[in-house]
Formats: C-alpha cells, sequence, structure tokens
C-alpha cells in the first residue's frame, strides 16, 4: 500500500500515464497528474481517482522547460507537503528513417524523452534527500535495449533513460533515494489501435506471450517498484514485454 505518499507522475493524462496514476491512486497515493495539452483529459483522471476516495491534482507543465519543472515540483510540494514517487512517463514520438529524419525531429524528441527525465529527477532530489526518502521510476522501452529501425531518435532517448537511471541510483542511494526503470513492449494504446491486422499479426509474431500489453501490465510493475516490497531495488530495468527481448 502507498498511503499517504504523494506521487507525480508525468504525462498522465492518457496511455501508460493515465494508467500508472490510477494504478498509485488506487493503493492509497495522493496523486498530481502532469499534462502538456491535453487538459480536459488530465480533468478526467483526476475526477476518477476523486470519485474513487482518492487525492488527485492536475499540473500543465512542459518537461523540457526547467522553469516549467521547477513550478511543478514545488506546487506539488505546497500542495501535499511532500513527494515520495516520481514517474517519469511523459514522452513522444516523431519516427523517420535516420536519413530522412530532421534535427527538429531529433532534437525535439531527446528534449522531452530524455532531457525531461533528467529535469525533473534533478528537481525532486533535494526535496527527496530532506525526506530522506524516494522512489524515482523511469519510463523507457524495450527499444531502447534492441533498436529499432525509424526510431533513431526515439531509441537514442530510451538507451539514454537507462543510463541515467543507473547513474541517478548510485549517486542517490546512500539517501535512500531509488531509481528504476520499467521498458514496456508493445502496449495496446491509440497508437496500435490504429494498426491494420497484418500489422498487428507482424507485431505478435515477436512477442512470445502472443498478445499486446496493456497500461494495467505497465502499472502495476510501477507501483511494485514504487512499494516497500522493491527497497533493496535500484538501478534496474524491468522489462514489461511479453518476453519479446531477453
Amino acid at each position: 500500500m502507498l498511503n499517504e505518499q504523494v506521487a507525480l507522475v508525468t504525462g498522465a493524462s492518457r496511455g501508460i500515464g493515465r494508467a500508472i496514476a490510477l494504478e498509485l491512486a488506487a493503493k492509497g497515493a495522493k496523486v498530481a497528474v502532469n499534462y502538456a495539452g491535453s487538459e480536459a483529459k488530465a480533468e478526467e483522471v483526476v475526477n476518477l481517482i476523486k470519485e474513487q476516495g482518492g487525492e488527485a491534482i492536475k499540473i500543465q507543465a512542459n518537461v523540457a522547460d526547467s522553469d516549467d519543472v521547477t513550478n511543478m515540483i514545488k506546487t506539488v510540494v505546497s500542495e501535499f507537503g511532500r513527494l515520495d514517487i516520481l514517474v517519469n512517463n511523459a514522452g513522444i514520438t516523431k519516427d523517420n528513417l535516420l536519413m530522412r529524419m530532421k534535427e527538429e525531429e531529433f532534437d525535439d524528441v531527446i528534449d522531452i524523452n530524455l532531457k525531461g527525465v533528467f529535469l525533473c529527477t534533478k528537481a525532486v532530489t533535494r526535496q527527496m534527500m530532506k525526506q530522506k526518502y524516494g522512489r524515482i521510476i523511469n519510463i523507457a522501452s524495450i527499444v531502447g535495449v534492441s533498436g529499432n529501425p525509424g526510431q533513431a531518435n526515439y531509441v537514442a532517448a530510451k538507451a539514454g533513460v537507462i543510463g541515467l537511471t543507473k547513474s541517478s541510483a548510485k549517486e542517490l542511494a546512500t539517501r535512500n533515494i531509488l531509481v528504476n526503470a520499467v521498458a514496456p513492449g508493445y502496449i495496446s494504446t491509440d497508437m496500435t489501435d490504429a494498426l491494420t491486422e497484418e500489422q498487428r499479426e507482424q507485431m505478435l509474431a515477436l512477442i512470445p506471450l502472443k498478445r499486446l500489453g496493456s497500461g494495467k501490465d505497465v502499472s502495476r510493475v510501477v507501483r511494485f517498484l514504487a512499494s516497500e516490497d522493491a527497497s533493496y531495488m535500484t538501478g534496474q530495468t524491468l522489462h514489461v514485454d511479453g518476453g519479446m527481448v531477453m
């Protein structure tokens, strides 16, 4: 259980982030729902949590902007008094073959998916060190381990997140701040719902469990890493991919 703990989930208005926010709230955490542009979706998540008896707020912030991130952390601490769990989930894709990829397509994905994790992690460190307690969980991807054609920017960012997780874990371990990563495989989202049946079959052929993952599959692992059950784990990357990369 996560009673009385405070969690901030970035990119929590939909998809995996939404599932994580709902899962942590269901286990008793007070949740700050970060969003960039989807205010209505973020409000929906907050209302769902409140309808279930939980506490939640929504906060707009661009995770690639250091001022936005600093203000977001201040708001969470001001509202709830502490910040125990940070889930770095916000991310974007701008896929293209390497030879066609524009510089801005590379920079935009690195800014949100990697620099955003750095900025949010750095911003919560002072508060968590003061508390002598913290759980930071970074959402990476199995393609950060395996590589993927057409996603050089996304893969570079996610591989960087895995490295950042390890370095942060080593720096913060003595302050009882644990840093781990979760690497999802193919998860059922709005994007995968738009695939053709042929594309879906090709995807399933790569997965030993022969099904796409769900937001719930990922959020349960995040909840485990946030709990005391994972109190002797740091610097690890857990794959949630149906056995796709092993």
